[in-house]
């Protein structure tokens, strides 16, 4: 069981704020079992993952939140709650990863941390809301699949190729912001028009049925 290098350190910081937006009980299982295992040797910081108690917990926290993750609207109302969760979390295990051994660091690392995990989360929240206006359920399942095995991933990643890792975090980094950017605008046109809809006002991205019949080619007032 080899200590990490810095590199790995770094990679490994990344990861677990950026996944903490994502699945922060699966990061706190994985991270944890990974150092009741042996796998690896956890920073001080984060030792306290690998206790039973902390391994039980997070994994009744990952049955619970993989079933609720796959129900629309319950997904998205998850999300809402864990807004207040998920980002101090990310924050505090990336710190963890350097300690009060590196108080420079950590303090680096919780700013950072706590900010990818903000953009995973927001990504992740009003990717899912924009999925949910769609009557099937089988893209809200899909969806939540990719994110079950995109954490697992880049925790390995980080720590046996943190190089690799690095390049693809920045690629995920700049996807997540136009995400965020797409589902957004496509949200807010949705309640636009819903508000539009409820205040008796006209949608404009309806047309009419007069308009339709006027506008017929059987409609003698086009010759």
């Amino acid at each position: 069981m080899d200590s990490l290098d810095m590199p790995q350190l770094l990679a490994l910081a990344a990861a677990l704020g950026w996944a903490s937006g994502v699945r922060l009980y699966l990061v706190v299982l994985l991270t944890g079992l990974a150092g009741y295992l042996g796998w690896i040797q956890l920073p001080g910081g984060l030792q306290l993952l690998a206790h039973p108690v902390v391994l039980i917990a997070s994994g009744f926290m990952v049955f619970v939140e993989f079933f609720a993750d796959k129900i629309p609207g319950l997904d998205s109302l998850w999300d809402m709650v864990h807004t207040v969760i998920r980002i101090p979390a990310g924050a505090a295990l990336a710190a963890g990863v350097f300690g009060a051994d590196h108080t420079v660091m950590a303090l680096v690392a919780a700013l950072l941390g706590g900010s990818f995990a903000a953009t995973a989360h927001a990504a992740k929240a009003t990717t899912r809301a924009a999925i949910n206006t769609s009557p099937e359920p089988f893209s809200n399942v899909g969806a939540s699949l990719v994110e079950d095995s995109v954490v697992p991933t880049s925790l390995w990643l980080a720590v046996a190729h943190p190089l690799v890792f690095g390049v693809l975090f920045i690629a995920v980094l700049v996807f997540s912001v136009w995400l965020i950017r797409k589902s957004w605008r496509f949200l807010k046109s949705l309640f636009g028009r819903v508000a539009r809809i409820f205040s008796g006002r006209p949608d404009p991205g309806v047309t009419p049925a007069f308009q339709l019949k006027k506008n017929s080619p059987g409609d003698s007032s086009n010759v």
